[in-house]
């Protein structure tokens, strides 16, 4: 059975079904589009079972020719990195069309543009041919453009065009890095696996490597390549910030993991200490400017560029510490941020409002809401015991014996984090209520049930972090190791 083939099109299948129902067969199209999510949550967590976790190589390899004549094939794999962002993809997946049962426009074409889009990013970690990546990579843009395009916020036309844009750039700027080392290598060939034996000059290293980075910091996204991101944020749909939070800004990182490091090593060595200085001032800017926010969702937005400059310094480290606190970031940052993006939809869909100050002490009238928060905001600035702080632990502890003062620097962004988000529980759920929220309603049973899983996996990781530390650890020591940092 080719079970990653059956991750990657099966939500593709799905979305051709719900094509051939009816317009206003609303209930059953939430219904069989959560229902194939959470198929694809059942298989990822089997694949997660079964997976070898001593092997360090690609398992479950499926590899088939077609375009003989350009040395192009469905080559699709799986090792200890990409695993955990393939859970990842169909747990946040599932858990977004939990609470995307509230959309009352144009429901079909939602839920079809939702299973594409899960398509597109299991493919983007499930490829190893550079071409079918590259496919998968453009055919995330796409849903993503209208799901903010036509179930976003006022501004939701400006925002998609600009998503469109700065992505859209930064991918055919990559795609010439692509082609770059397809015509170089001997024989020609997008095989990732293949290329990395290639042993190019570093001189073409280091070109190629620049060509990378504009596509994979655009999606970081990495300072100064980030504006497009609290903009596509803030007029988004909740489902949509939670994705695009939870797993296209992966997809950056992802790309610098499975591309840039392996198969141009000395450009990575030659970069890494460039690579550190824009982690460090990606902490510390997004962390100034999420505590200068008053909308609740762009702050939470900010703050997502400042938790993304942890992985980028610790992937600098190339070291297998600093590597593992990379990916562990990378899974729990995804898991903390779809929860406080979630929680943000919540409290806008009651109150149509996102100011901060507007709210009072709603934690009395609220109280589950109040609890879900406070422990997601907990989670985020690092609180130990859960996720948010070994993951930010492994990242400094790879990151220090390398980049001492850039890696003391960075830990101020962990203060910031926690004066920005305990000043905002303060301002939202502590002091006098204001009258207008008296009678505001607390989070019901299905908001329940697709947060609930959010904080238990939270807790997991951060009490149990083997739980992926075990799984990643053959494949990061064997990049390690390749990279010199082993």
């Amino acid at each position: 059975m080719d079970i990653l083939s059956i991750l990657i099109f099966l939500p593709l299948c799905g979305s051709l079904f719900i094509l051939l129902l009816p317009k206003g067969a609303e209930a059953p199209i939430r219904f069989i589009g959560t229902f194939i999510a959470f198929v694809e949550l059942l298989i990822s967590i089997y694949l997660y079972i079964v997976f070898d976790k001593a092997n360090p190589d690609f398992q479950f390899v499926k590899n088939i020719s077609w375009i003989p004549s350009l040395n192009i094939n469905y080559f699709i794999g799986v090792d200890g990195v990409s695993i955990p962002m393939v859970f990842l993809t169909t747990f946040l997946s599932f858990l977004a069309l939990i609470v995307s049962w509230n959309i009352t426009t144009r429901v079909k074409e939602y839920f079809i543009l939702f299973l594409v889009l899960e398509t597109g990013i299991m493919g983007v970690f499930l490829a190893l041919d550079l071409f079918l990546f590259y496919i998968f990579w453009e055919l995330v843009l796409i849903p993503m453009y209208f799901l903010i395009g036509i179930w976003g916020g006022a501004n939701r036309r400006y925002a998609a065009i600009k998503f469109i844009l700065y992505t859209a750039a930064g991918s055919l700027v990559m795609l010439i890095g692509i082609l770059s080392m397809y015509f170089v290598s001997e024989p020609h060939t997008f095989n990732i696996v293949e290329l990395s034996k290639q042993g190019f000059s570093k001189s073409f290293q280091c070109f190629v490597f620049l060509l990378l980075f504009f596509g994979f910091a655009v999606k970081v996204p990495i300072f100064p390549f980030h504006t497009w991101l609290p903009d596509a944020h803030v007029e988004a749909p909740t489902a949509g910030s939670v994705i695009l939070a939870g797993l296209l800004l992966k997809m950056g990182t992802y790309g610098f993991l499975r591309v840039s490091f392996p198969l141009l090593p000395e450009a990575a060595v030659t970069f890494s200490y460039a690579f550190a200085i824009l982690g460090v001032i990606n902490i510390i800017y997004g962390a100034c400017t999420a505590m200068a926010q008053q909308d609740l969702k762009k702050m939470i937005a900010y703050s997502s560029i400042s938790h993304m400059g942890y992985v980028l310094l610790a992937m600098a480290s190339l070291t297998k510490t600093g590597l593992n606190g990379a990916v562990l970031q990378m899974f729990s940052h995804g898991v903390i941020t779809g929860s406080l993006f979630m929680l943000v939809g919540v409290i806008y869909d009651r109150a149509h409002v996102r100011d901060i100050d507007a709210f009072g002490g709603i934690a009395r009238q609220v109280p589950r809401y109040a609890s879900l928060m406070f422990f997601s905001c907990l989670a985020s600035l690092g609180l130990p015991g859960l996720a948010g702080f070994i993951s930010e632990f492994l990242c400094f502890a790879g990151a220090f014996p390398v980049f001492k003062i850039l890696t003391i620097a960075s830990v101020s962004g962990i203060v910031i984090t926690a004066v920005y988000l305990l000043w905002m529980l303060e301002r939202m759920f502590l002091g006098e209520l204001n009258p207008k929220y008296a009678d505001l309603p607390d989070v019901d049973k299905r908001e329940f049930l697709a947060l609930v899983p959010l904080v238990l996996v939270i807790f997991a990781v951060g009490v149990y972090p083997r739980i992926i530390l075990d799984t990643l650890g053959p494949a990061i020591s064997q990049l390690a190791v390749r990279l010199g940092g082993g």
